[in-house]
């Protein structure tokens, strides 16, 4: 009997000390859920919201510049800003063919041509007529090279340029009529004034 009189107040210590450890870690586990909800008159401070990351393009720098290659713009970027990325011009640079201030497109090839020296040979005076014009090239010409030739305007010499992006370079006259708006007719009427 003695054991189970000594027994049953030590359970009873043990249950109250049990108890008392409950409560205490209720507390703290209640303080713990409280602290992290605002009170009901605190204000909720506003996150400041980050800066959209502004898109980059990418254009293909060529012709009389100093590191001709692909280089990487802002949005809103000039042919100026382009050139600039390229190491600027070379001193043959025709830079009067090229409009500067034209925005960029992602995708596009800027192409800077060189002037002819003084003396040079072109193809009036290597042994064509006079009066014959200089054909456009249209592996390497221009946006307003190609806007130049008769019946193209700037759209459809975007699209030339779109199509020489995609596609590589033209291979003869004849591959104009695979860009959407140039049909037979105008393939021949541009036969005597491009080459590919």
């Amino acid at each position: 009997m003695d054991a189970v009189r000594t027994s049953r107040p030590v359970v009873a210590a043990l249950v109250l000390a049990l108890l008392a450890l409950l409560v205490v870690a209720g507390r703290r586990l209640a303080d713990t859920g409280a602290a992290s909800s605002p009170a009901a008159g605190e204000r909720l401070k506003p996150i400041a919201a980050r800066p959209a990351s502004a898109a980059l393009l990418v254009v293909h720098v060529v012709g009389a510049v100093r590191r001709p290659g692909l280089y990487r713009l802002r949005d809103g970027s000039r042919v100026a800003d382009a050139l600039s990325r390229a190491g600027g011009a070379t001193r043959r640079a025709d830079l009067a063919a090229v409009n500067l201030a034209a925005p960029v497109a992602d995708g596009s090839q800027i192409v800077v041509p060189r002037r002819m020296p003084a003396g040079a040979l072109t193809p009036a005076s290597a042994g064509a007529s006079p009066s014959a014009p200089v054909k456009v090239s249209l592996a390497s010409a221009t946006l307003e090279q190609l806007d130049a030739l008769p019946g193209v305007g700037p759209v459809t010499a975007q699209k030339i340029l779109d199509y020489r992006q995609q596609h590589g370079p033209l291979r003869s006259v004849e591959d104009l009529d695979a860009i959407p708006g140039i049909g037979p007719a105008r393939v021949e009427q541009l036969r005597d004034l491009v080459t590919p």
